[in-house]
């Protein structure tokens, strides 16, 4: 019996505000609040809230049966904390179902596994803590930021004590092989990696609503079908996405909602497939064989690599110079400065600098709030020239940062010692005056 691995992706960025040259060193508070706040709440409108729901009474109509899995970003959650609770409650109750597993992931969404282990390990420890903090869930299978894997990669997660890892079933890594098979790392086999199905889980992801699409309308009878024609050898069917796929990308009206419902219950009343999820696919099935992944790869553009985020010289340079600062943040005990840090990893701000869509159409722009990549270059470099003055306060480069930050400090605690003193002289006058009225009175 073929098993059908349902998974959802959620991340929403803290996206940055137009920041111009003349405020650094003057303003340093990155963040367009309102954006991000009325970003966070349509999409939670049209898609999380009547998604959770639906899924919530899937999973009460059909019990184990059904199964869904998440990863949920760090800052994704912490939006939700801010502007929409009402959306980690909806999860929290999907959680007590028992249908539902939670994934590891990076906490800021980052690149960082391509060039800081000890940060990356870092970020994935302080996500597995929230997810157990809001959802009382420990993830057993892991998925990296894009689905960026490659050997390397999956040696790292395998020794961090994760059981699995989900990727993209890329066409030129695959050659003759079929993703519908369990595989493990070819570093260190006892990982084991699950392959997304991309032509399954993109005939709903992206062409659901396609009216020109030889296959409209599709429906669950004619997608379950699809499944279980699929040859009786294979194991597994990975239905990976964008969970903005219901209700967003594809909208009510589109009759997503309705596909899903009923998807839902064709496979559980089908003979042939059935829902599991990723934590006992991997510990049920057998694999089939390693899969050699030399060079990462990802779940973005035909190319299935890191073009989209460091492919041209304005993303390698803003790239190179935020890890520049590594070192310096390991020593670094700020709070702010630490969330700072952590809201500047996140791989958004590199996709914008992406000019991919100038040859392949409009997938990066629809998702860019700048008007060019070369926009949100600059936009970006401002923010880090800013942020590194204040790390440099905090914790110096060199001798000559060092003494640049013992003045800086020093000229702060006179400022603050001259407000003191100016407060209270003007307490004293306040005093000194009504002193002076009453004696008017009496007199």
């Amino acid at each position: 019996m073929k098993s059908v691995c349902l998974y959802f992706q959620i991340h929403q960025p803290f996206r940055h505000r137009r920041y111009r040259f003349f405020d650094i060193g003057n303003d340093h508070y990155y963040y367009d609040d309102y954006s991000n706040e009325s970003i966070v709440r349509q999409i939670a409108d049209n898609c999380y809230l009547p998604a959770n729901k639906l899924l919530l009474k899937l999973a009460k109509q059909h019990g184990s049966k059904f199964k869904v899995a998440f990863s949920v970003t760090g800052v994704a959650l912490e939006q939700f904390e801010l502007y929409v609770p009402e959306v980690i409650e909806s999860f929290q109750e999907l959680a007590k179902t028992g249908c539902v597993e939670f994934l590891a992931e990076t906490n800021s969404h980052s690149l960082s596994a391509l060039k800081d282990r000890d940060s990356f390990i870092s970020e994935v420890k302080r996500h597995d803590e929230q997810i157990f903090r809001l959802f009382g869930q420990r993830p057993k299978v892991f998925r990296n930021t894009e689905m960026i894997y490659s050997d390397e990669i999956g040696d790292m997660v395998a020794k961090m004590g994760y059981a699995g890892i989900l990727t993209e079933g890329a066409k030129h890594v695959l050659g003759w092989k079929s993703p519908n098979f369990l595989y493990v790392n070819a570093i260190n086999p006892r990982l084991k990696v699950l392959m997304r199905n991309y032509k399954m889980s993109d005939d709903i992801a992206f062409r659901f609503s396609d009216k020109n699409w030889d296959e409209y309308p599709l429906t669950a009878e004619k997608f379950t079908g699809w499944m279980e024609k699929i040859g009786d050898k294979e194991e597994v069917l990975n239905l990976f996405m964008g969970y903005d796929t219901f209700g967003y990308r594809h909208t009510k009206q589109s009759g997503i909602f309705a596909f899903l419902e009923a998807l839902a219950k064709e496979i559980v009343s089908s003979k042939s497939i059935k829902f599991a999820a990723p934590s006992e696919l991997v510990k049920e099935l057998q694999p089939i064989s390693m899969v050699s992944v030399p060079h990462p790869i990802s779940w973005s553009d035909e190319e299935r690599d890191l073009s989209a985020w460091i492919g041209n010289g304005m993303q390698k340079e803003a790239f190179g110079k935020l890890y520049d600062m590594n070192k310096q943040m390991q020593k670094c005990t700020d709070a702010t400065l630490k969330k700072d840090w952590n809201y500047l990893q996140v791989s958004d701000h590199f996709f914008y600098m992406s000019t991919k869509y100038f040859t392949d159409g409009n997938p990066h722009k629809s998702y860019n709030h700048f008007d060019s990549p070369y926009e949100a270059f600059i936009n970006y470099m401002n923010v880090l020239s800013d942020f590194k003055i204040r790390l440099n306060a905090h914790v110096p480069e060199n001798e000559i940062e060092n003494e640049i930050a013992s003045l800086h400090r020093l000229l702060e605690e006179k400022e603050d010692k001259i407000k003191k003193m100016e407060a209270d002289l003007k307490r004293l006058q306040k005093m000194k005056k009504q002193k002076n009225t009453i004696r008017r009175k009496k007199s």
